[in-house]
């Protein structure tokens, strides 16, 4: 095997989302592909040191994202844990806010404005 990738499949929103994504901290675009009518066909991100692969589903699904899987980030600062949380919390929802839950320095849990679920961490500096 090769790699595990993750691989996020939008309806219509991919494009925004990506937008969204290339403001974090460590974000770059590797790859984007377009069909035609604007849609992403196809798209590939690095969020530091990750690969996340992003599509427009070209078929309608009843189906979304569920918060029971979910990205997991952990920061370097108080600093870009708050410019994460802002950044992919605003226009979504809080799960868990931002917080000292005792297990981290700083955690919260979040569905971004387009559904995907982010676990954003602060870990205990040693």
């Amino acid at each position: 095997m090769r790699a595990v990738t993750p691989f996020l499949m939008f309806q219509g929103q991919a494009a925004p989302a990506l937008a969204l994504y290339l403001t974090l901290p460590g974000a770059r675009l590797l790859h984007r592909q377009d069909t035609p009518d604007g849609r992403v066909e196809m798209a590939e991100l690095d969020l530091s040191g990750q690969r996340v692969r992003v599509t427009d589903s070209p078929i309608p699904h009843a189906f979304t994202f569920t918060p029971s899987t979910s990205l997991f980030l952990d920061c370097d600062t108080r600093e870009e844990f708050d410019r994460v949380c802002d950044t992919l919390g605003a226009g979504g929802a809080y799960l868990m806010p931002p917080d000292d839950y005792g297990f981290s320095t700083r955690f919260a849990w979040l569905n971004d404005p387009h559904g995907v679920s982010w676990q954003v961490n602060l870990p205990h500096t040693p």
